[in-house]
């Protein structure tokens, strides 16, 4: 794997996630109460033999860059291995990265001097368990210049991805970036077959596409530009996404791009249930992070007079270190460190982000509360959407959103 460079694009401003991405980049949204969404990505990297590797970064980057610094210094730098945040540096020109490729070809001199053979291009923002390495090597077995991770989706949402049309022979033979009409695949009416947005290219075959691109008026986009091009070059092949450690397809696959508000609640809500699709707590496959120095979550059970008393408990749900628990419930939501939840208030079906606290019997239900909230007593979230939608950020669903530090009275 030593001939592998990998870059990770976690440059997106992520809008679709606002208000979670007001302040922060799509991949560094803490994820699964104590991981950021890049964790992922990262994860699958060094699980997979990958020790070479840069994320790119550009929007609002500081607590990316600080999570990457803090909780990926467990490589350690040498000339061959490391972690780093690389953000625009403007050696080709003064813009900004204008894309995916271009962001790989603003950061051509490090693709070229890194001395590997072969280029792993990554989303920072996708939930799935890969070994990128089974993926090199059928690359290297086929004798490919490039490869596509790809996945079956039901056709009705196979829109907001690239599709693919893969020949016998395993190349691709078509590639369409996000189709209003996507088109489905022979067997299966129902499901098309999606780009996963992982791209293996051999780095002399990739470099003059590239340079062809950059100075032309495109998009300069890997899926809308870069691929389509390639492909009709020859040498593009499809790779049947897996999952890690199990590496079986006879079951079902499980990837997420959690590009929206209900995405993400989905995917966290994955996590709680009693035998989640994606697990957390696999010893072969781990997912490595940034730990906080947190005390143990603690539930708090007290009698009081004229009552049964105040009950301190958690069920179906992930709590994280530093969180108390004193009196109140929790059902099926996910906390992050910190997080406190005050007696008699009930909270069902949420994701509570890091340092916030529940007051005396609130009520919250499918809500997620961005970092350093209070709730005051008594408030009740999720319930009534029109008086929701009067506060709050509300998805069409109804899903209630409440920004970092929002002050509510």
């Amino acid at each position: 794997m030593r001939d592998i460079l990998t870059m990770i694009l976690a440059g997106g401003r992520g809008e679709r996630l606002h208000p979670l991405t007001v302040h922060r980049a799509k991949p560094a949204v803490p994820f699964g109460g104590k991981y950021r969404i890049i964790d992922i990505t990262l994860s699958n990297c060094l699980n997979s033999g990958l020790r070479q590797i840069a994320v790119l970064t550009q929007y609002k980057s500081l607590s990316l860059d600080r999570h990457i610094r803090l909780g990926w210094n467990m490589v350690s730098p040498t000339a061959s291995d490391f972690v780093m945040s690389l953000p625009p540096q403007q050696r080709i020109s003064q813009d900004w990265y204008r894309g995916t490729a271009d962001a790989i070809y603003q950061n051509i001199n490090l693709v070229e001097e890194s001395g590997a053979s072969r280029l792993l291009v990554l989303s920072g923002d996708h939930i799935y368990k890969m070994d990128y390495s089974l993926m090199i090597r059928q690359h290297i077995e086929r004798g490919a210049r490039a490869t596509c991770a790809v996945i079956e989706v039901d056709r009705a949402d196979a829109g907001r991805f690239g599709v693919v049309e893969k020949g016998v022979d395993g190349t691709i033979a078509q590639f369409w970036e996000k189709p209003s009409d996507p088109p489905s695949l022979p067997s299966n009416p129902s499901k098309s077959l999606a780009s996963m947005g992982v791209y293996l290219f051999n780095i002399d075959a990739l470099i003059p596409y590239l340079e062809t691109d950059a100075p032309t008026e495109t998009a300069h986009d890997f899926g809308k530009n870069i691929i389509p091009r390639m492909i009709k070059d020859g040498g593009v092949f499809a790779y049947d996404f897996v999952d890690a450690p199990r590496n079986d397809r006879a079951h079902p696959c499980y990837w997420r791009d959690i590009g929206t508000i209900d995405a993400y609640w989905e995917a966290n809500m994955d996590l709680v249930a009693v035998t989640p699709s994606f697990s957390l707590y696999d010893k072969e496959w781990p997912i490595f992070t940034f730990q906080g120095q947190y005390p143990p979550a603690k539930f708090v059970f007290a009698q009081e007079e004229e009552s049964t008393g105040r009950v301190g408990v958690a069920l179906d749900s992930i709590v994280c270190g530093g969180c108390i628990i004193s009196g109140g419930r929790v059902q099926n939501s996910v906390l992050s460190p910190n997080v406190r939840i005050n007696s008699y208030a009930d909270v069902r079906d949420c994701v509570l982000l890091e340092d916030v606290e529940i007051g005396r019997y609130a009520k919250i239900r499918r809500a997620i509360i961005d970092k350093d909230v209070t709730i005051p007593p008594g408030t009740t979230i999720g319930y009534d959407v029109e008086e929701d939608q009067q506060r709050f950020c509300v998805t069409d669903s109804g899903l209630v959103v409440v920004p970092k530090k929002t002050r509510l009275v």
